[in-house]
């Protein structure tokens, strides 16, 4: 060729890249791969930091001499350079539409090519491991997709659900815990929030297919003495965590198709504590908290008895985190939560959940809030009798009148406010007052007249201690009442006494039904000291009268019809007594 051919000469132009709508099948197989590749590598920036760094010193040199001045980079080392740098260009793309059907029917062809070569060579690992390891990555690929919800009904539609649920019984533990951590992504809250169409399209793909169940079932497969499986646990603890936030009436489905018997079989386990224990409890927490079918199922499984045995730890020591003290709380809500299905409270007195509670509140441990909460649960109402029987003929009077003398001080790593920790002590005195018969109630009477009354002074100062509060509330409503237009009166009222009962009433209630009881069945000197008392701080009995005929007229919904009756006629007789 002379020099004007050369000076002639033009190379042949670049080929254009392939529109996304015309490719075939090969080609965007190979499109992905390229593109897996490099987010792969963008994954791995920051090991390559120094690298890289190297690199762009390097470039502000002539490549020959960036080669003699820095060390000498190997062919290994400038393909991952070129990469990244590719890769760098892969991130800004945005997922549309047709890349994710693209991207579905490529995750569908290497399922079944996986599918096919297990069947084919079932004994010949090395046959089926590379269709596995490109399985494998394609599922880590569609992580992309939870950057558009939008998309969700598209992959729905695409019926891409079904294929990664199958997915979760897969012979590989490692392609079972990729699908998880990807429905983990999918379903992020967050995420499901951004898009209503998107999030209740796959929710309802999901459900379809009985995801807790196939979810359930590979929890029971995973060793979580391997790191790997461990986190897949956790991740399927997140998925349940979201479905159940975004859809709670799942909460019962989800028990029904085995969650619950895992998590108390989780609980049970002698591991030390660790994130997956935690998070078992949180999620046990959540199933009991509003759903009763649960709660009744938990006592048939005998998870009393598990989460009590979970807590008795705790009678002696303290939480060495916080995490563990997290977790310990949340023992102590489910216990509570069970408690209010009334046969559960058998299953509790018998495993003795009285004795370890009265325990903590004598250990002074920080378990002591959580066993005030629990009592108060197991004695309350008319399920609670035989609870608040026993308390007493095991002594727990000793234990329960201390605190009621005196509020502990609250610091850092006490959970309960003051007012909480006195509503909780108020509340298992008036249980045992409602519910104590025979000398059980004449033991607890007499505690009113120890030591010159003191209990009755400590009575009369929480008084006017809730009382004041209540006033306080209610000029707040009377000054919002003057600033806001007429409405529904009857919702304006409602509210208005929930406020209140926030505020103090609540309390102000128990301690005033303590008051009547002791006054009218205790001895005359009782109903001398608050009257003297009443009398030297400006009070009334008046006072008290009106507030327990309030109460009366708005008792909850704790027992039947015929309880609630009979409680307010005994509490009107007190009032007349009084």
């Amino acid at each position: 060729m002379d020099i004007g051919e050369l000076l002639s000469y033009k190379p042949p132009n670049t080929p254009k890249r392939v529109q996304d709508d015309d490719n075939e099948e090969e080609d965007f197989e190979n499109e992905f791969e390229r593109q897996r590749k490099m987010r792969k590598l963008a994954k791995s920036r920051a090991t390559d930091a120094g690298l890289v760094e190297r690199t762009q010193k390097a470039q502000q040199k002539e490549p020959e001499e960036a080669v003699r001045a820095e060390k000498p980079l190997t062919d290994e080392e400038r393909e991952k350079i070129l990469k990244l740098v590719e890769s760098e260009e892969f991130e800004g793309e945005v997922l549309d539409e047709s890349t994710l059907k693209r991207l579905v029917l490529l995750f569908e062809k290497r399922a079944l090519r996986n599918q096919e070569m297990r069947i084919k060579f079932p004994d010949m690992p090395e046959k089926f491991m590379e269709s596995e390891l490109e399985l494998h990555e394609t599922i880590q690929e569609m992580h992309v997709v939870a950057t558009v919800p939008d998309l969700y009904p598209i992959m729905v539609e695409l019926q891409a659900v079904p294929s990664l649920l199958e997915l979760l019984a897969h012979e590989n533990t490692d392609v079972a815990v990729a699908v998880v951590d990807l429905l983990q992504e999918l379903t992020d809250v967050d995420i499901l929030h951004e898009s209503e169409e998107g999030a209740d399209s796959l929710i309802d793909a999901l459900l379809n297919q009985q995801i807790c169940a196939l979810l359930v079932q590979n929890l029971e497969r995973l060793d979580e003495s391997v790191k790997e499986e461990s986190e897949g646990v956790h991740n399927t603890l997140a998925i349940f965590e979201n479905l159940a936030e975004f859809r709670p009436d799942l909460c019962g489905d989800a028990a029904k198709q085995g969650l619950l018997q895992w998590l108390l079989r989780r609980l049970r386990v002698k591991l030390p504590f660790d994130a997956n224990k935690l998070y078992a409890s949180e999620i046990l927490s959540i199933l009991l908290q509003d759903t009763p079918d649960n709660r009744q199922m938990l006592g048939d499984l005998d998870g009393i008895d598990v989460i009590l045995q979970q807590l008795a730890f705790y009678k002696r020591h303290d939480p060495t985190s916080s995490e563990e003290h997290e977790m310990m709380e949340n023992l102590f809500n489910c216990l509570c939560g069970s408690l209010m299905y009334a046969p559960n409270r058998e299953c509790f007195l018998r495993g003795e959940g009285l004795q370890l509670m009265n325990l903590m509140l004598r250990e002074k441990k920080l378990s002591r809030n959580g066993s005030l909460k629990v009592l108060d649960h197991a004695m309350s109402g008319p399920d609670g009798k035989e609870n608040c029987n026993k308390f007493v003929d095991i002594l727990g009077l000793r234990t329960i009148f201390p605190l009621f003398m005196k509020t502990p001080k609250k610091n850092r790593r006490r959970i309960l406010t003051t007012e909480e920790h006195e509503e909780h002590v108020v509340s298992i005195i008036a249980s045992m007052l409602r519910n104590c018969r025979g000398p059980q109630r004449q033991r607890l009477l007499s505690k009113f007249t120890e030591n010159d009354h003191e209990k009755v002074d400590r009575l009369l100062e929480l008084h006017f201690k809730y009382l004041e509060k209540v006033e306080e509330v209610d000029l707040e409503i009377d000054h919002d009442r003057r600033d806001l237009d007429e409405g529904d009166e009857d919702a304006e009222e409602e509210r208005n006494y929930l406020r209140r009962l926030e505020g103090g009433l609540f309390t102000l209630q128990l301690v005033d039904y303590i008051l009547l009881e002791v006054c009218t069945g205790g001895p005359s000197t009782i109903k001398q000291r608050v009257t003297q008392i009443l009398n030297l701080r400006g009070g009334s009995l008046k006072t008290i009268r009106h507030v327990m005929r309030e109460y009366a007229g708005n008792l909850g919904d704790a027992g039947d019809t015929d309880w609630r009756e009979m409680e307010q006629q005994h509490i009107l007789q007190l009032v007349d007594k009084f």
